[in-house]
């Protein structure tokens, strides 16, 4: 089996920063033409630029994962920078809010519902029947460990990959016999930008795990890369947990 991607066509929502471009950069490094998506043009100007920099191929595809129309541009834009084919689709973007459910709006459940499971929903109804149609294709959705068991203030992120895990299986059982591996990973605490502002928390929420630190983002991307390639070639429908043991201590 093999790890090479030359050839082939990846697209990574949230490409822009933290595991999505840590992710985006892998799979370039493997030989994948790379589609990079966000929302902010000069991060991924930024983001494109380091792989290319690094002897990559990449294009950024700005999208604003709340808006449908937008959505579904990067499906079409994507497949066709490609040349007509996108054979591997990394659902990395997503909001992960803390607080207590009396504080919680509605305008919060849906925007967060609608980033991290519609937008994804969305990508995989519009690109895995391409994928299938060619008999081959692979799908990594990013989840988290929180989708996995309780904790208070993480209720309405962790229904929202909770329903992204359900998801993963369902469209492993859909898209599988056509030859589309559908698969996820599940993070425990990354030093991303996007945990900056948690300090010494996101410490002590990694203390509790056999690592006894938070990931790396490059650490969380090596786990999406092996789905995204035949090197795992007979895995379908798999949560795999990188989240320094957290979940099974």
């Amino acid at each position: 089996m093999s790890s090479d991607l030359t050839g082939s066509t990846a697209l990574v929502t949230g490409g822009t920063s933290g595991i999505g471009r840590a992710t985006a950069r892998r799979l370039a490094a493997l030989g994948a033409y790379v589609v990079v998506s966000g929302r902010d043009q000069e991060r991924g100007d930024a983001a494109v630029a380091a792989i290319r920099a690094d002897g990559g191929r990449a294009d950024f595809v700005a999208t604003d994962l709340h808006d449908d129309a937008s959505v579904q541009h990067l499906a079409e834009r994507a497949t066709e920078l490609g040349g007509g084919r996108v054979d591997v689709l990394v659902n990395s973007a997503g909001l992960f809010p803390f607080g207590a459910t009396a504080d919680t709006k509605p305008g919060d459940v849906d925007e967060l519902f609608a980033v991290n499971v519609k937008a994804p929903y969305m990508l995989v109804a519009a690109l895995a029947p391409g994928m299938a149609a060619r008999g081959h294709g692979a799908i990594v959705n990013v989840t988290t460990m929180v989708a996995e068991f309780g904790m208070a203030g993480a209720g309405l992120y962790g229904a929202s990959k909770a329903a992204l895990v359900l998801l993963t299986k369902s469209w492993a059982a859909e898209f599988g016999p056509a030859g589309v591996r559908v698969n996820a990973v599940s993070p425990g605490p990354t030093r991303t930008e996007g945990t900056v502002g948690m300090g010494e928390g996101l410490d002590a929420l990694a203390a509790g795990g056999p690592a006894g630190r938070p990931a790396q983002p490059e650490e969380i991307a090596a786990a999406i890369a092996f789905l995204a390639t035949d090197e795992a070639s007979f895995v379908h429908g798999a949560v795999l947990p990188a989240d320094g043991g957290r979940i099974a201590v």
